[in-house]
Order: structure tokens, then C-alpha cells, then sequence
């Protein structure tokens, strides 16, 4: 019996293995090597890569940058997210009209998304520079000026993914019990009180899923990048994905992109999986308390 279990689930384990453990392996092997274009191929140059990235202020920069940009877009995105929510949760007119509108944006693959935007932010053919001069703000260097290119990429990876974060808290809102909303109106709780005491707390567990599913992918930010920006201003808005693009995929450094992924793969495990508890710390336990 138990031999049959472990023959049914060899199939999965070996597509895991194909698919996820073979390549990281290969890539610990292949950060070990200087392989580039001059030197093919897996020869052995010890950590010379690792030691090489530790003087790399360009990637680290990358990842400083990385980590303002995800973490300032995830928590817009949640507050947003969380309004829209809220907004269409309660019986409204147009209520399924604007469930669909919202998830608009989400719909549209992300280097779509951004060829649309990069037209929009066009600094003399785009609608948005008329737009704000008509206003009396004047026109705004969007894509060639480093603070205005980072906001732009800001405002692009915000439109994206706010629905997504939308979707999964208007699930877990209209999976939450009617007793304690009943419970709080018969208190003669108002509706601020209700969010603050009631609605936010049986949301905490929910939220912290939904806002690390959202940090997981804005440590990944690449598309947008590459196609509004690709990186510049200078490298004002460059992010680690695509500097390592960069190393590995322009400059043929195969060896080294390869040690970049790796620190940069362990910095994010351990990032993420403080976050995670900080947030739980903070959102679930103090809830059930």
C-alpha cells in the first residue's frame, strides 16, 4: 500500500525535480565557473564571482532600489485594493459592473500595459503633458528625468496590480460571518468603528496572504522596466531582475548573472520570510488578542 502511494506521486516529484531543482543546481554550478564571452563554458574560478559582487555598488543600488519600489507599491496597492473592496462589498448601485471594471487593468499583460503607458508618459506626443498644462501644473519630464522615470514606473506597477489585490480582499470580505457585524450594530457601532474593531481584524490573516503574494512578485519587476524605462534614466530606475538581465543576457557574463541570482534569491527568501512574520505579528496575533 504504502509502495503504491510513493509510485503514484514519482511522477510529480521528478517534474520538480526537471523543473525547479535541476536548474538551481545548475546555477550554483555555473556561479562557481567565469564562464563569459571569452571564457565558454563551466571551469572553476572558486567564489570569484561572489567576491566580485560584493564591490558591484551598481547591483546593490539595484537592490536598494528594488526594495523602495516594491515595498511602497505593495502597500499602495493594498490600501487601494482594500478601498475598492470595501467600495463594491456592500449592496451598491453598479455593483457587478464595477467588480469587472476594476479587474480591467489586471487583464492586460504587464509589457502591454506598459507600451500604453510609455505612450501616455510621451513627454511631447503624450495626452498626459497637455493634460496637466491645461490644469496650470506645466508639463513633466516623465521618462527622462530620474525622480518623475521611478514615480512613472511607480504609477504603471500601481494601475497594474491594484486589481489583483482588489480581488483577493473582496473574497475574503464576502467570505467573513454576518454575527459580528450584527453584533457591532446592535452596539450602535458606527461604520468606522465597525472597519477598525470588526471588518480589519477578521481580515488580517487574509491581508498578510495577499500582501506577500504581491511583495513575492514586485521583487520581480522586470517587464515594466524594460519596456518604459530600460533602467534609465541612467540607471535610475534599474532593478536587480534587470541588471541581471543586463549582466547575463547583453554582456554574457553568464557566471557571474548567475551568482547575482543566487545572493539575490537568498536575500529575498530571508527579506520575505521576516516580513512575513513581522506581518503576522502585527495583523493576526495582535487581532485574535
Amino acid at each position: 500500500m504504502y509502495r503504491q502511494k510513493y509510485i503514484f506521486l514519482l511522477p510529480g516529484l521528478l517534474v520538480l525535480v526537471a523543473v525547479i531543482l535541476f536548474p538551481l543546481i545548475f546555477t550554483i554550478r555555473v556561479s562557481f565557473s567565469s564562464w563569459d564571452v571569452y571564457n565558454p563554458g563551466l571551469n572553476n574560478a572558486g567564489s570569484a564571482m561572489y567576491a566580485r559582487l560584493w564591490d558591484d555598488s551598481r547591483y546593490w543600488e539595484a537592490l536598494w532600489r528594488l526594495s523602495l519600489l516594491s515595498l511602497s507599491t505593495v502597500l499602495i496597492q493594498y490600501v487601494l485594493g482594500f478601498a475598492l473592496a470595501l467600495l463594491v462589498w456592500r449592496d451598491i448601485a453598479a455593483r457587478r459592473f464595477l467588480r469587472v471594471l476594476f479587474l480591467g487593468p489586471m487583464m492586460t499583460t504587464p509589457v502591454v500595459m506598459s507600451v500604453i503607458w510609455r505612450t501616455i508618459f510621451h513627454e511631447s506626443l503624450g495626452p498626459l503633458n497637455p493634460i496637466l498644462e491645461a490644469l496650470g501644473i506645466g508639463a513633466q519630464p516623465w521618462l527622462s528625468q530620474a525622480t518623475h522615470a521611478f514615480a512613472a514606473v511607480m504609477i504603471v506597477e500601481i494601475w497594474q496590480w491594484t486589481p489583483f489585490m482588489f480581488l483577493l480582499l473582496l473574497a475574503g470580505l464576502l467570505s467573513l460571518p454576518s454575527e459580528p457585524f450584527l453584533a457591532a450594530r446592535i452596539d450602535g457601532a458606527g461604520p468606522v468603528r465597525t472597519f477598525l474593531s470588526v471588518t480589519f481584524p477578521m481580515m488580517g490573516a487574509i491581508s498578510v496572504g495577499a500582501i506577500l503574494i504581491r511583495a513575492i512578485e514586485a521583487s520581480k519587476i522586470m517587464e515594466t522596466v524594460y519596456v518604459l524605462t530600460s533602467g534609465g534614466p541612467g540607471t535610475a530606475t534599474e532593478t536587480v531582475s534587470y541588471y541581471i538581465y543586463i549582466r547575463g543576457m547583453r554582456d554574457f557574463q553568464i557566471g557571474y548573472a548567475a551568482a547575482l541570482s543566487l545572493t539575490y534569491l537568498v536575500i529575498m527568501a530571508v527579506a520575505l520570510t521576516l516580513i512575513a512574520k513581522a506581518l503576522i505579528r502585527l495583523m493576526v496575533r495582535e487581532a485574535r488578542a
